[in-house]
């Protein structure tokens, strides 16, 4: 699911439900990851809400990853954080999630990272930047790029909201028809609508860029459910020693509008796991998770309440 600090976020659809068709077949519902651990070389697996909270590790999602390693498979993380691995990762002890569970990590801020180093020489207009978690130096540290605004700018780079959630993205409309009418592609750091910090809702870079694609801007999602964030996962895995069959991945996920829409759109067989579910312990898993696929027309090859062994 879609990263934040030391939150949840909350599951929306970065391009809207329903511009994407994909197979509406019932999945298969597990009892646990050893069911079909053999017909898998490698699991992409989102982060948050799959693997931790934001506040602890789901322990039997931690066993269930180190199990598939210990079985020879490969894990990587998929996450749609805006900020590079290093920053990802650092949480990781603390909430309790083992080394063991992961051979990589793999943020939408490196995927931003590597479209940025394929435009070094053009000027950038960065907005949303600061030195919170969400919106930090790392994201383009060290890469060697022009910043300017946007009357000389050849793209727009969007990390977030430049108020720190004190503002509302309707105030940004006309900031952003300047990039419109330039011609300007944004790239957007996080393709999250929200951030749901302790009890308060912040706005993400994603909800900026779908104001931007309303008044006709193109924009460039590196994180999930776009192809950069895949490709930069397949070419982690070619210089860990080889790409596996794609009919042999398995993507793990419990946002439809990202992690199992992103699945279908590559052709990749994924897992829907209902940890963020509103009804989960009532019975009603799969009706509803059923109902949110539907909703964001991406249908999961398997389905099962929560990620375990």
């Amino acid at each position: 699911m879609r990263h934040g600090r030391m939150g949840c976020q909350l599951q929306i659809d970065p391009h809207g439900p329903g511009d994407y068709s994909a197979p509406m077949n019932a999945p298969q519902t597990l009892s646990g990851l050893a069911q079909i651990a053999d017909k898998y070389d490698v699991i992409l697996s989102d982060v948050w809400g799959v693997i931790h909270n934001g506040r602890a590790a789901f322990d039997a999602a931690c066993a269930a990853l180190v199990a598939f390693r210990q079985g020879k498979g490969r894990v990587i993380l998929l996450t749609n954080a805006p900020v590079p691995k290093a920053q990802v990762v650092r949480y990781f002890e603390p909430l309790g999630v083992p080394d063991a569970a992961f051979d990589d990590c793999i943020s939408s801020g490196d995927a931003t990272r590597a479209e940025l180093s394929r435009r070094q020489q053009q000027k950038i207009w960065r907005m949303g930047a600061d030195e919170g978690w969400e919106h930090d130096r790392f994201l383009h540290e060290g890469l060697d790029l022009t910043f300017t605004g946007p009357e000389d700018a050849d793209i727009l780079l969007c990390i977030g909201l430049d108020g720190a959630g004190r503002d509302h993205p309707d105030d940004y409309r006309d900031v952003l028809q300047k990039g419109v009418d330039r011609g300007l592609p944004m790239i957007c750091a996080n393709p999250d609508i929200q951030v749901r910090v302790g009890d308060g809702l912040y706005w993400c870079a994603g909800a900026l860029a779908r104001i931007y694609e309303s008044l006709g801007g193109h924009v460039i999602y590196p994180g999930k459910p776009d192809p950069a964030i895949y490709r930069l996962a397949r070419e982690r895995l070619e210089q860990a020693g080889g790409l596996a069959d794609m009919a042999r991945i398995l993507v793990i996920g419990d946002s439809p509008a990202t992690d199992i829409r992103g699945a279908v759109q590559e052709g990749y067989d994924s897992l829907y796991v209902g940890t963020g579910l509103m009804v989960h312990g009532r019975g009603e898993f799969a009706a509803e998770a059923m109902a949110l696929m539907r909703d964001h027309d991406a249908m999961a090859t398997y389905m099962m309440p929560a990620l375990k062994w």
